[in-house]
């Protein structure tokens, strides 16, 4: 059967040896979020630290660390919940896979969330200054809450059935917050919460706002779950877990009466207050903003509670899994949502948002030269969909060229687009949109570009390995490194301001221009460390995408604009060094580290296992 609490799945893990107990006291300010790093680095178990400095209670990391894990967790209910998405997105496998089909709708049961009268974790009470103060990295600005299930409903239409459970993220302490009286309420652009926000607003209301953490591990992850609009999150919990999202009431607050603990509190209108710094999992600081202020009335807690906690950082983390297992679970609905797509892929690598890869088809002029035209109604279609409205570059294929294009062999996906793209025609700018929160390439905060790269059509072009001859580079640029064939990073000159650098790239693209044998380069990256960006797909993925703002940071060799069309003849040329209002990288703090080296060391709770 599945897991009916958070401790329930502990004992188990343990059991199955994929528990580590730590009995050492550790400090939750970045040395639990050190130990966690390296376990999960080294592929290990869960770990359960059974004393917190300054908290009574403790706390789990690590839980979803591993798909093969995840997967564990999950294994009654997880085949269930796919085949029940697969039936919705294709119902004629209702006759072409009866058993399985049966059990997905049986499963469906538990969708429906039980009201009780109470639950475990109405036992006791607390505060907030006695849970796990979790600091990540040594920017951050407090303490974190960082498995959180924030659960709001629309005080307009009000009721659990039209609720939002996500996963937002929550201070508890530090900047200028109330201590035990306030928290930071962190949700970013195109969040549920927003429209639930909005309401309340729009009555003059204040916005009631119910924190779980824990329970069920089921819980957790259906707060990150993308799921089709009139589908609460509760409702997916509950398929997941295997039973009904249990819930009670207490002063109009919904309770999840399995949770291991509570926290309940109004949003009040126009009260904004600066939250973080907080490492994210972009790899770099989210910087202080301005943020709702969450006033807390109560926190409630199990007898028994244990804290879970996640760190985020530089992809991958424990957050990869989530996001690998939600695009496995949804990735069979976008077909019946968006017609002609075949595959989405966002990469994790970079970041999730700001590279997303695709494969669509290409119909709608079949007698005639195959270029994008049905995939550019495909790619808008994506950019207004969901999870995929904040994708900074979307590039997509046709699936008709090469059917089966691995989307997760990035290098063969970029080999087959460069080799069809016409940079005259085929590059489509949005300039001025919104864009992910945690990105600060762009302009402002969720201010930016987007780019579509859309590929259809035969070979143009062979790329090739080799600096093309007679190539010169300008003063300044120079230690040429190639990614792959048709891509290579060149270092260039310290990022000043952006009117240097233009200048700067013009006359890299007239360098280009000037070049006759160029046509096997197809893509020029302007870097910091050529070395470092341009050494692994990891690097690449990471530092281009993620350092890169299309409208301001794309040039390309004989350039021009027609029509309000931007096009070039290629190479095209991305800057992607780090540039003044980027927020910076996240880092250990060394001390810390080797005070966590300590436990790895012979006889050490951890040897062994890192």
């Amino acid at each position: 059967m599945s897991y009916r609490s958070l401790r329930e799945c502990l004992l188990d893990l343990e059991r199955r040896g994929q528990l580590v107990r730590i009995r050492e006291e550790l400090d939750p300010d970045q040395e639990m979020a050190e130990v966690h790093r390296r376990v999960r680095e080294a592929g290990g178990p869960a770990i359960y630290f059974e004393r917190v400095k300054g908290s009574p209670f403790p706390a789990v990391s690590n839980l979803y660390g591993t798909k093969e894990r995840a997967r564990f967790i999950f294994r009654h209910t997880l085949e269930r919940v796919k085949q029940a998405i697969r039936l919705k997105a294709d119902p004629s496998l209702l006759f072409k896979q009866p058993l399985e089909s049966a059990a997905a709708v049986l499963a469906g049961v538990h969708a429906l969330p039980v009201k009780v009268l109470s639950g475990p974790v109405l036992e006791k009470q607390t505060s907030l200054s006695l849970l796990p103060q979790i600091k990540c990295w040594p920017g951050d600005g407090g303490a974190f809450i960082l498995l959180p299930q924030v659960y709001t409903e629309n005080q307009s239409r009000p009721g659990i059935l039209r609720s939002n459970l996500g996963m937002y993220r929550v201070q508890i302490s530090g900047n200028e917050y109330q201590q035990d009286r306030e928290a930071g309420l962190h949700y970013q652009i195109r969040r549920d919460i927003g429209i639930h926000h909005h309401a309340a607003l729009s009555r003059g209301e204040p916005l009631r706002v119910s924190i779980f953490v824990g329970g069920p591990p089921a819980h957790a992850f259906s707060a990150v779950m993308y799921l089709p609009e009139g589908l609460p999150e509760v409702a997916f919990a509950g398929v997941l877990a295997g039973r009904g999202f249990r819930y009670a009431r207490r002063n109009d607050f919904a309770i999840s009466a399995d949770a291991d603990f509570c926290i309940t509190g109004t949003v009040v209108p126009g009260v904004l207050k600066p939250e973080g710094p907080f490492g994210d999992h972009l790899g770099y600081y989210a910087l202080r903003h301005d943020f709702p202020v969450m006033k807390v009335e109560s926190v409630y807690h199990r007898r028994d509670a244990v804290w879970p906690f996640t760190v985020v950082g530089r992809p991958p983390q424990e957050d990869s899994v989530f996001g690998s297992l939600v695009q496995e679970i949804a990735g069979p609905m976008l077909p019946r949502e968006i017609p002609g797509v075949k595959r989405v892929l966002a990469v994790d690598a970079a970041g999730v948002h700001p590279l997303m890869l695709a494969v669509g088809t290409e119909r709608f002029l079949p007698y005639a030269e195959r270029k994008p035209q049905e995939l550019l109604k495909q790619a808008h279609a994506l950019l207004g969909y969901g999870p995929c409205a904040l994708a900074k570059y979307l590039m997509m294929t046709s699936d008709e060229d090469c059917p089966g294009l691995d989307l997760h062999d990035f290098k063969a996906f970029f080999r087959h687009l460069l080799e069809r793209i016409d940079w005259s025609r085929d590059l489509h700018f949005e300039t001025s949109t919104t864009m992910d929160t945690l990105d600060y390439s762009g302009t402002g905060i969720n201010q930016g570009s987007r780019l579509v790269m859309a590929a259809a059509g035969p070979k143009k072009r062979d790329l090739s390995a080799r600096l093309p001859g007679g190539l010169r580079l300008p003063d300044g640029f120079g230690k040429p490194v190639f990614f792959m064939p048709g891509v290579v990073v060149l270092e260039a000159p310290a990022f000043q301001n952006y009117e240097t650098a233009q200048a700067e790239l013009e006359l890299l693209c007239r360098f280009l221009e000037n070049c006759p044998d160029r046509q096997g380069i197809a893509c020029v990256v302007a870097a910091d460390h050529s070395g470092f960006s341009a050494g692994c797909d990891r690097d690449f993925l990471w530092s281009v995408f993620t350092r890169s703002d299309p409208a301001r940071d794309i040039l390309g060799a004989g350039h021009f604009t027609r029509f309000k069309h931007w096009g070039c003849e290629g190479p095209l040329v991305i800057d992607a060094r780090i540039k003044p209002h980027h927020a910076p990288a996240v880092e250990a703090d060394p001390a810390v580290r080797r005070r966590v080296d300590s436990l790895a060391a012979s006889g050490g709770p951890l040897h062994g296992i890192f």
